[in-house]
């Protein structure tokens, strides 16, 4: 078992692995992440921003995304979000209406 700093050193390195990989992962839209696990890159960076409101740090949501998406979140749009297709929005819709 490992004390509370090194399990804290080791949920950052994993989250800063996460991170990584998904500014990695152009490719991988934000819709589809949510139909597949309920979570995207927004709901991340939401979380890095409550995380830094509950330590006492002053964080609004754009600093937040532009640590997640590796970039200002207009620019990634601009340069990575596709539309959604109707079969996406319907997915989304039915996964999220319960």
């Amino acid at each position: 078992m490992t004390d509370q700093k090194t399990e804290t050193e080791l949920e950052a390195a994993a989250f800063r692995r996460l991170v990584a990989h998904l500014q990695e992962r152009t490719d991988v839209q934000n819709i589809d992440m949510m139909n597949l696990a309920g979570f995207c890159r927004n709901c991340l960076s939401r979380w890095y921003r409550e995380a830094a409101e509950d330590a006492g740090q002053n964080m609004d949501q754009d600093t937040a995304k532009t640590r997640v998406y590796g970039m200002p979140y207009d620019e990634w749009k601009a340069k990575y979000q596709t539309e959604a297709t109707p079969e996406q929005l319907a997915k989304l819709k039915n996964s999220h209406s319960h």
